[in-house]
């Protein structure tokens, strides 16, 4: 008991000497001695560098359907990478997770609620109407691999298993997001 009430006493004295110590520092100024302060106005942005051959459009000129749909892609994506990667994150390094540890469980369920809802919503934006099967096709792949890696995440898969679904997925991500670069827009 004596050593708790020494190391309060303690905390006491350091703080009492802290707060005299930045009570008795001199003010700081923003302009230091002898500066002057102009008015220079606004600075104009640099002009555009132009496209090298070969680059997307600007998103200004991308398909609307493309817009849309890779916009939904992406925040299905984000959905997933969450979720997805803090059981990834609970289970990195074994190869046989330990499925009743309830920090496991609690990030394998929450993964797969994420995957569900990110398939969905992929699919869904693989149907946007006018979307180039360039742009679904990769997106129904992704969707189709997010819920084979929920259903293995269901199942108390491996982790070899589980990593090799996911890097599908990571390939599936891959090629949506580039077909929706080529389409001048983003995943």
């Amino acid at each position: 008991m004596r050593t708790s009430h020494l190391c309060g006493r303690g905390l006491a004295a350091c703080g009492i000497a802290l707060a005299i110590g930045l009570a008795t520092l001199p003010p700081a100024f923003a302009d230091p001695e002898g500066a002057t302060q102009s008015d220079a106005g606004p600075v104009e942005p640099p002009p555009a560098a132009p496209l090298p051959a070969g680059a997307p459009a600007p998103a200004g000129d991308a398909d609307p359907a493309a817009v849309t749909a890779c916009t939904a892609f992406a925040d299905a994506l984000d959905n997933a990478s969450v979720f997805y990667g803090d059981f990834a994150d609970t289970i990195d390094g074994t190869a046989r997770p330990d499925y009743s540890d309830p920090v496991v469980s609690m990030t394998n369920v929450s993964g797969r609620t994420a995957l569900r809802e990110s398939a969905a919503q992929a699919m869904s934006a693989a149907g946007t109407p006018g979307l180039s099967p360039d742009i679904a096709g990769p997106m129904r792949s992704w969707s189709l691999d997010a819920t084979k890696l929920l259903v293995k995440m269901g199942l108390r898969g491996s982790g070899d298993t589980l990593n090799v679904t996911a890097n599908e997925l990571n390939e599936d991500a891959h090629n949506a997001q580039m077909a929706c670069a080529l389409a001048g827009t983003h995943a």
